[in-house]
């Protein structure tokens, strides 16, 4: 069987990993990226078989091909598969994704006929690239799978083994409630670590006329935690954001109302009430030991 990847960084390299320790004997990996600098290594590392040097080359006899970039790059490699690479891709092979977003995908997919499961590893670092992955990166994470129109049984069946090769745990869900639900734990996250660094360390002019200087000496961990998100992938996070964006701008505008209400008890006439600001801060706490 061979496995084909289209893209190579951080997950796709992962996968190349975890698939390659796991795998029955006779699987082939190939992957074809646009510099095809990770799939060199890999090839030097013993990670895969091939480093292809065309689309065409890497998905010629796969038996599945995983799409391993962008969002917005997966849409184009979708356009491929379902026009100018449709002849190289054998009529019998499963398509998948590991993009951070699924309903637009999952409608490309099924507006061009490609037999398509999309899917999702919830897992990943603020690091980036074939040198960041790891072989265990996936090991007892949720991995969502979202059948597209054209996905067979067998398709589906097909993604979720290769869930579990990874260490996974496959998770059933269609397109609009997986992107609903990561607008919140996964995108809004980003976003907030990028605003943070926009308010508090970019800022117009200079922040110490505004008597609000920023300091790096000072930071510890509530900065370096809260901003680690940013130090991430600018291409992954933009194209997270326009496939994303109306889920995603619902969740900003939850929290801005939530940091609405902070304003009005900071601000209060007669001064903030701390047992208010008490009463905020521990049923945050709490709600997050209800979930652990």
């Amino acid at each position: 069987m061979r496995v084909a990847f289209l893209g190579f960084g951080l997950i796709g390299g992962s996968m190349a990993r975890a698939l390659r320790a796991s795998a029955e004997a006779g699987t082939e990996l190939v992957a074809w990226s646009p510099s095809g600098a990770g799939p060199r290594l890999a090839v030097a590392d013993g990670v895969l078989d091939l480093a292809a040097a065309t689309p065409e080359e890497a998905i010629d006899s796969a038996s599945v091909v995983v799409l391993a970039a962008s969002p917005v790059d997966c849409l184009t490699l979708l356009d491929g598969l379902g026009g100018p690479w449709r002849t190289a891709l054998d009529p019998e092979a499963t398509v998948t994704d590991v993009a951070s977003t699924k309903a637009a995908i999952v409608a490309r997919a099924s507006a061009l006929g490609v037999p398509f499961v999309g899917g999702h590893p919830m897992a990943g670092r603020e690091t980036s690239g074939y040198e960041a992955s790891t072989a265990d990166l996936f090991v007892d994470r949720p991995w969502i799978v979202v059948p597209a129109a054209t996905a067979t049984t067998r398709d589906v069946a097909t993604v979720e083994r290769m869930a579990r090769d990874c260490g996974a745990r496959p998770l059933t869900m269609d397109a609009a409630t997986h992107d609903a639900a990561v607008a919140g734990i996964s995108h809004l996250p980003l976003v907030l670590a990028a605003a943070l660094v926009e308010a508090v360390a970019i800022g117009d002019g200079d922040p110490a006329a505004k008597g609000r200087p920023f300091i790096p000496d000072l930071s510890a961990g509530g900065w370096r935690d809260m901003t680690r998100l940013a130090r991430g992938d600018v291409s992954m996070g933009a194209g997270i954001a326009a496939t994303n964006a109306a889920a995603l701008a619902d969740r900003i505008r939850d929290l801005q109302a939530v940091l609405d209400g902070w304003l009005r008890d900071l601000e209060a006439s007669g001064g903030p009430d701390a047992a208010a600001i008490t009463a905020r801060l521990a049923a945050a706490r709490g709600r997050l030991a209800e979930l652990d």
